[in-house]
C-alpha cells in the first residue's frame, strides 16, 4: 500500500499532552496518529453495541434466549486465549458475540483488538487500571468472563494471597457481576490459589462470588489439569463457573479426552510466515550448558548426576526452581508456560541448545499460527505465559453452552465441588 506523508501542527501544550498518551498506550507516535485518522475516516458501518447497551436500562437483568448469540465480557482479558475460545464455541443454539473486553497493558490490548475483535468492529476494548474504571459504566452483557490476576496466588514465587497487590482484585469482578447480573460467569485462576493466605482466600473468593447479585451463583469449582484435555502443556488452573441461581441450573465439569498431545507433535510445521518467530540469543556458556542437560532434565539435575563442569553450575542459595533451564521432553506435554522470569526460565528445547521462540510458546498454549501478538519480544512472551490455552477454554465454553440449553454430556465430578446459589458458607468443606 502506498502511503503520504501528512504534516500536523500543534501547540507545545498539544504535542506534549499527546506525546505523553502516546508513552502512556507505549505506541509510537505515528502508528497512534494513523490510528486516530483512519478512525476518523473509516468509522464503524455497524452499530456500536457498546454505546448501545450504554443507552439500554443499566438495571435490566439479562434473560436467556432460546436461541442466538450471547453477548459477553471479559474483564483482565489479557491477549485472547479465552477471546479466542469465544469465538470458535458453539452448541446447537447458542454462540458469543463480543461486547467489551479490559486490561491494563496497551500491548495486550492491541493484541486482543487486532486478533479476537478483528471481525466485531462492534465491540471495544478498554485499556485501563480496573482500579480506575468505572465498573458502573461497563455495559450490561448476558456472560461475564475475568481471569483476575494471578500474580499472588502462584506457586512460583513468593505468594502473598489476598495481602499482595494484586490479590485483591477479584472484587472488581464480583462488583460488576452484583451490578449487571449477567446469566453466568467463569472465573480463572492458577492452582496456588487454594493454598493462598491458609485457604482462606479461596473460600472467601468462593463466598463472594456464591452470593453476587440478585440471585447469587451456583458455582461448580475445578481445577483443570489441560494436558488430559489434549493440551501440549502441563496446566494446571482453578476454573469457577457460575450460573444465575434463577436459571436452576448446575454446570457438569466436562470429561477429560484422555488424549496426550507431546510438545514434540505441537511444534512441527510451524510455518515460515507466522509471526513473534524471534529466536533468544543464547550466550556460548548458555548453549554448552544445555548441551550438557539431557532431555527433560533442570540444570540441577545435570549438577547432581555430575554433568557439568564447576564453571557451568549456578552458584544459587535458597529455593531452586524446577523450571531453571529445564529441557522440555519431547516424548510429553511441556511444562507450565510462564510470563516472566530471568535467565533460565524461558522453556527450552528438548534437543537444540536453545530457548523456545514466541511462537512456539504460542503453539503450546494453542493459539492459532494468524494469531499476532504486539509489542516487544519480552512483552509478547509475558502476554502469552499469562493467557488461558485457547482449546482448553473452548472446551469448557462449549460445555457452558450445553448447559445453558439443557444438553447433557460426558463429564466427571469437579475436584473442588458445587456450590448451590446463595447457600456457600464458611464451613463449608
Amino acid at each position: 500500500m502506498r502511503t503520504k506523508t501528512l504534516t500536523v501542527r500543534m501547540s507545545e501544550d498539544e504535542f506534549a499532552a499527546f506525546s505523553h498518551k502516546c508513552s502512556s498506550e507505549k505506541i509510537p507516535r505515528s502508528r497512534k496518529t494513523r490510528e486516530m485518522i483512519r478512525d476518523y475516516c473509516f468509522p464503524p458501518a455497524q452499530p456500536d453495541l457498546f454505546e448501545l447497551a450504554l443507552e439500554q436500562a443499566s438495571e435490566a437483568v439479562p434473560q436467556l434466549p432460546r436461541a442466538g448469540r450471547l453477548r459477553v465480557g471479559e474483564m483482565f482479558s489479557g491477549p485472547g486465549g479465552i477471546g479466542v475460545a469465544l469465538g470458535r464455541a458453539k452448541s446447537k443454539h447458542y454462540s458469543f458475540s463480543h461486547v467489551w473486553a479490559t486490561d491494563w497493558d496497551a500491548d495486550t490490548c492491541r493484541t486482543y483488538e487486532k486478533n479476537v475483535l478483528q471481525n466485531e468492529p462492534h465491540a471495544r476494548c478498554i485499556c485501563s487500571d480496573v482500579r480506575k474504571l468505572d465498573i458502573d459504566r461497563l455495559p450490561v452483557v448476558d456472560g461475564f468472563l475475568y481471569g483476575f490476576p494471578c500474580n499472588d496466588f502462584s506457586l512460583v514465587g513468593e505468594s502473598k494471597g489476598l495481602h499482595g497487590n494484586y490479590g485483591g482484585l477479584y472484587t472488581y469482578g464480583v462488583k460488576y457481576i452484583s451490578r449487571a447480573n449477567p446469566l453466568f460467569f467463569f472465573a480463572e485462576n492458577v492452582s496456588g490459589l487454594s493454598s493462598a493466605n491458609e485457604g482462606k482466600a479461596f473460600k472467601l473468593i468462593l463466598e463472594a462470588l456464591n452470593n453476587a447479585g440478585e440471585f447469587g451463583y451456583t458455582i461448580t469449582a475445578n481445577l483443570y489439569k489441560f494436558e488430559e484435555y489434549g493440551i501440549p502443556q502441563a496446566r494446571h488452573r482453578y476454573i469457577l463457573i457460575g450460573i444465575r441461581g434463577d436459571l436452576n441450573k448446575a454446570f457438569a465439569v466436562p470429561r477429560p479426552s484422555g488424549k496426550i498431545k507431546t510438545c514434540r507433535e505441537a511444534l512441527e510445521g510451524i510455518p515460515e510466515w507466522a509471526a513473534n518467530q524471534e529466536g533468544t540469543k543464547q550466550s556460548r556458556v548458555v548453549q554448552e550448558r544445555l548441551s550438557l542437560i539431557p532431555e527433560g532434565q533442570n540444570v540441577w539435575q545435570a549438577e547432581e548426576a555430575g554433568l557439568l563442569p564447576k564453571r557451568l553450575q549456578l552458584n544459587v542459595k535458597g529455593a531452586r526452581l524446577s523450571q531453571i533451564y529445564r529441557r522440555l521432553d519431547s516424548s510429553k506435554p511441556a511444562y507450565t508456560i510462564t510470563g516472566s522470569g530471568g535467565g533460565g526460565t524461558h522453556v527450552y528445547h528438548w534437543s537444540e541448545n536453545r530457548a523456545l521462540t514466541n511462537r512456539e510458546r504460542a503453539r503450546l498454549q494453542t493459539f492459532p499460527d494468524d494469531f499476532e501478538f504486539c509489542g516487544s519480544k519480552e512483552s509478547v512472551r509475558k502476554q502469552i505465559g499469562m493467557a488461558v490455552p485457547c482449546e482448553g477454554a473452548q472446551v469448557i465454553l462449549n460445555a457452558l453452552l450445553k448447559t445453558l440449553e439443557g444438553e447433557e454430556y460426558p463429564s466427571v465430578e469437579p475436584s473442588v465441588g458445587v456450590f448451590p446459589a446463595k447457600t456457600y458458607r464458611h464451613d463449608a468443606k
